[in-house]
């Protein structure tokens, strides 16, 4: 029985239906042109394992460069595709369960060749890094303190001693800057904060050095005449020296009235102070007692607050507020450094490129230096400081033993014993104002 539709039959279903094609030539021959349909094979000489079905003209093998393959004539058939290798490329026998499809497959990746090449690579952007970093900050101090030109030194003693200095210095402010920051102009600059920075093996000591001491003027060198100047038992007090003949005639003096060494100098500016407090996003501190200073513009509140750079400034140089008015801000300023130095070293200022450069541009930019002062030394100096005010180290006032004229007179005695422990890094037992 004939299922097909009326008109239909196995004979006449057209090419291409069902078991074969009508046509002349198998539909693969019409279509691929470039296939040219050899010889029929005769009945019962074709076949087999390995041979091309009937009708199917052998195609030639590209192995030896010729388009043929050598061992099989002209005609031949390659013998990876006669044997189903065509992939696997073996030997000529059957072909395994995954013989070939191994073969091809990615290979595994080296983890240890990755993680060795990554950390290369890292360790080299790390040094590029440090090393632009280190000459781009030393090419912006200012080494313009000239230590050789002061005369009659001490001997130097065990230990690095730093003198730092906070001046009044307007250089760069506008006079806007000048009536925001309640800095006055007064031409010239002068020293508001002195500080000694001794740096040793048996723990570190900050001593802070009021502006008010007494102090006697010693003999000295014009830092720039280059003339001497007979000292004359002059009494002034200590930012007088400063303000007569700058870093040089301050150091002298620091010296012959301490007769400790100074090894190194650091100073900074109104602007530079208020700029680094800026950039580092504002320090924050506890004020135990609300205080107003007109002079200064310090006008707080008691408790913990950020204070920006303009509030910082006024805070480190408020002195009409207090009853003993150097003295207690001595001890504001120890305060607020320690506050500023713990806000500086934080991961999210170090780790923080866009808050890190601004602030070591910011300080860098307004630091005074001596001449052989470098970066390693004054990174020690900031992190002996950072400790210090975070109770690693002493911290303490010169001590006083009264007043006269105006001026703070130092305690000889417990200055003679803190020199001398200083000298010989010894633990400093001494206590301040």
């Amino acid at each position: 029985m004939n299922d097909w539709p009326e008109g239909w039959s196995d004979n006449n279903r057209g090419a291409g239906y069902g078991r074969g094609s009508a046509g002349a030539q198998p539909e693969s021959a019409r279509v691929m042109r470039q296939v040219r349909r050899g010889p029929a094979t005769p009945p019962g000489q074709g076949g087999g394992y390995g041979a091309p079905p009937q009708g199917v003209p052998r195609q030639p093998s590209y192995v030896n460069g010729q388009g043929y393959d050598e061992g099989h004539g002209q005609d031949g058939y390659d013998s990876g595709y006669n044997t189903g290798q065509v992939y696997g490329g073996g030997t000529g026998g059957p072909a395994g369960p995954d013989d070939g499809y191994a073969r091809g497959a990615r290979p595994a990746p080296n983890w240890r060749r990755r993680i060795k090449w990554t950390a290369i690579t890292l360790v080299t952007v790390l040094v590029v890094t440090s090393v632009a970093t280190y000459v781009w900050a030393d090419s912006k101090l200012h080494r313009d303190v000239d230590l050789s030109k002061v005369i009659d030194r001490p001997e130097a003693g065990k230990g690095t001693n730093y003198l730092i200095v906070g001046s009044d210095s307007r250089a760069g402010l506008s006079d806007a800057d000048k009536q925001k920051l309640h800095t006055g102009s007064a031409e010239g600059k002068r020293t508001d904060t002195m500080m000694i920075l001794h740096v040793g093996d048996n723990g570190d000591t900050l001593i802070s050095l009021p502006r008010d001491s007494d102090v006697e003027i010693p003999t000295y060198k014009g830092s720039t005449s280059g003339k001497v100047y007979q000292g004359k038992g002059r009494h002034v007090k200590l930012n007088a020296a400063y303000a007569e003949d700058g870093p040089e005639l301050l150091v002298r003096t620091v010296e012959y009235n301490t007769g400790l060494h100074i090894d190194h100098y650091a100073e900074i500016g109104f602007g530079g102070f208020a700029k680094i407090v800026d950039a580092v996003g504002g320090v924050d501190i506890t004020i135990d007692k609300a205080f107003k200073d007109k002079y200064s513009g310090a006008d707080f509140q008691a408790g913990e607050q950020t204070l920006n750079g303009q509030q910082a400034l006024a805070f480190v140089r408020t002195r009409h507020a207090f009853a003993a008015s150097d003295l207690q801000r001595t001890k504001n300023q120890q305060k607020f450094l320690a506050a500023l130095a713990h806000q500086v070293a934080t991961p999210s200022t170090v780790l923080n490129p866009f808050k890190l450069y601004p602030t070591m541009g910011a300080g860098l930019d307004a630091l005074t230096v001596d001449k052989d002062m470098g970066l390693w030394d004054l990174a020690s100096m900031f992190w002996a400081m950072k400790g210090v005010n975070g109770g690693d180290g002493t911290s303490m006032n010169m001590p006083i033993s009264g007043s006269t004229g105006g001026n703070l007179v130092w305690d000889k005695a417990k200055v003679k014993t803190l020199v001398n422990e200083l000298k010989n890094d010894d633990k400093v037992t001494v206590t301040g104002n």
